[in-house]
């Protein structure tokens, strides 16, 4: 019976939390695209004009990162409190992946589940992050919030300002892949080795009875 009423309260409270941001004018979580962050946004770093001024994680549920960055926002403003919150971040990077013989470019969320804060922990600030719709908690120990270190902050801002698009990995050693263009074309093989820094496969083709190890990129094959 506890499993079961937990269960009821975590869903109804997914539910009410649905509920206020169809309020605020929110529309649903799924399937909204990304936008990469301003070039301004990308200097954690910079916390000029107060030293109290940091970095914080909120945990939200799952696929509202998007609207609970528009939400806080919106908020921050009704409120005036832009002199104690900030800057409000959704860590992404870059990503390809080839679709249909097309280079295709996304955006991945870095931290699916979180969204940075830069903020003057105080009451008042605390508590309308904390209770904006979507938001479970500050990440940290018990109810005391923790601050990115520089170290975590250079690390996330490499990630987000990085120049060349990560490849999205859709192989595993040991899969069947067809090569769909190049000299090896309509060729099937076997998946031996994945290099995602370059973006290439190493795949035993078979040929003429016998497996022969072949370089290709990712965009050249495709899965059986």
């Amino acid at each position: 019976m506890d499993k079961i009423s937990k269960s009821r309260s975590a869903e109804d409270e997914l539910q009410e939390t649905e509920d206020e941001l169809a309020a605020t004018g929110e529309t649903e979580m799924g399937g909204e695209e990304q936008s990469p962050p301003d070039v301004s946004d990308r200097d954690l770093l910079n916390d000029e004009g107060h030293p109290d001024r940091n970095w914080y994680v909120i945990h939200t549920y799952s696929g509202y990162e998007n609207k609970v960055k528009t939400n806080l926002e919106r908020r921050v403003k009704t409120m005036e409190k832009e002199d104690k919150i900030f800057r409000v971040l959704i860590p992404t990077e870059e990503e390809y992946e080839f679709k249909d013989g097309k280079k295709k470019i996304a955006q991945k969320k870095i931290f699916p589940g979180y969204v940075l804060v830069e903020m003057l922990m105080e009451d008042d600030s605390w508590y309308l992050v904390r209770n904006t719709p979507g938001v479970t908690g500050f990440v940290g120990t018990g109810t005391k919030p923790i601050p990115l270190q520089d170290t975590e902050l250079r690390e996330i801002m490499r990630r987000i300002g990085v120049e060349e698009p990560r490849p999205k990995i859709d192989f595993s050693v040991g899969e069947g892949v067809r090569v769909a263009s190049g000299p090896f074309q309509h060729f099937t093989g076997i998946v031996q080795e994945i290099q995602a820094d370059r973006g290439k496969l190493r795949v035993l083709v078979s040929m003429f009875g016998r497996d022969t190890p072949v370089e290709l990129d990712f965009g050249q094959v495709e899965k059986i």
